[in-house]
């Protein structure tokens, strides 16, 4: 029987958590191995509240299920690192490592369909799923790398533009087939734990976005495939601890996250000059809608927030890569299991 680790990391969503954690192990049938529901410190008595619920569920006899507490919040990577170090130590014969996320479910063939086209396919390490929403509508579930064209036609927003740079525009939506992509999204992710022997784990200096993407990337760069998988569906709500879809303001980290991922990845000239291209495509989408007499929509101040962030960011020195190595051992200050 193939051994997979299922890591659900929680912030402040407890119950959608151990229901994403129950439709995984749903999905795993045919798979022995440990689902991990990782509260990543949340302000709240998440802890709690998925302890008490997990103990209430019937899990399968061929499962282990734990509720561990990482102690401190250092971001979506970090804490996804600490479910994956934890899983491994607990079950050291997992061939793959599923990550859910909390404000998911996954469907009953998920995993299966993930895993078999991973094993037909060996030049593969991640596959990712088709996501959906509650109302049925799909959501970008695969995409290219980002770049200097991806960042002005995604924001410039203009058809003739979109037509020109069509090879660079970002979300690939839902693929008609199976097969490789740049990255895939986190909410549903399989991937070998020989990948991240030979990577190492998420890097850490992304707390929160463009961390799947970076590792997308690494896995690339040693000569591995990424792929998306028609056959796997996950329902994904979508944004509920984050609040994305809600942001007034864009937060810091995100400003953070994407320097970080351009600068790290093509060094920071070329940030810079995503930026200034980003900058370029905003300010023209603006004017053709004052033009039009339509509203400004978007977080505010977001153009004076980027480009203060990345002056800024721009005289420091680039953080040094803390990509999480798969042996080192978990030391949280309060890890307590419930089976």
């Amino acid at each position: 029987m193939t051994d997979i680790v299922v890591v659900v990391l929680n912030y402040k969503t407890p119950e959608l958590a151990v229901r994403a954690a129950q439709s995984a192990a749903d999905a795993m049938d045919e798979f022995g191995g440990v689902i991990l529901l990782v509260d990543n410190a949340s302000p709240d008595n998440s802890f709690k509240t998925m302890s008490d619920l997990v103990a209430e569920v019937t899990w399968s006899t061929h499962l282990d299920v734990q509720v561990l507490q990482s102690g401190r919040n250092s971001g979506y990577g970090a804490g996804n690192n600490f479910g994956i170090r934890a899983g491994l130590k607990i079950c050291p014969s997992a061939e793959f490592v599923y990550i859910l996320n909390p404000d998911a479910k996954a469907e009953r063939d998920t995993i299966k369909a993930l895993v078999d086209h991973v094993q037909r396919n060996p030049k593969v390490a991640i596959a990712g799923s088709w996501i959906y929403g509650e109302d049925g509508e799909d959501h970008c579930s695969a995409f290219r790398f980002p770049g200097l064209a991806s960042e002005f036609e995604s924001t410039i927003k203009f058809g003739p533009v979109t037509r020109l740079l069509k090879k660079y525009v970002l979300p690939l939506h839902v693929p008609e087939r199976s097969g490789p992509v740049g990255w895939v999204s986190g909410a549903s992710m399989l991937a070998r734990t020989s990948l991240f022997k030979e990577v190492g784990l998420f890097d850490e200096q992304f707390f929160l976005y463009f961390e799947e993407t970076d590792l997308c990337m690494r896995a690339h760069s040693a000569g591995n495939e990424v792929h998306f998988v028609r056959e796997s569906r996950v329902c994904h709500i979508g944004s509920v601890s984050t609040g994305m879809g809600t942001w007034t303001r864009t937060p810091s980290y995100w400003y953070q996250s994407r320097w970080y991922y351009f600068s790290k990845t093509y060094g920071r000239f070329y940030a810079i000059a995503a930026t200034a291209l980003n900058v370029l495509g905003t300010t023209l989408w603006r004017v053709r809608r004052i033009i039009e007499g339509k509203p400004i929509t978007g977080a505010k101040r977001f153009l004076r927030d980027l480009v203060a962030h990345d002056i800024r960011a721009f005289w420091r020195p680039t953080p040094d890569a803390s990509v999480g190595a798969i042996n080192r051992p978990p030391v949280p200050p309060l890890q307590t299991s419930v089976d």
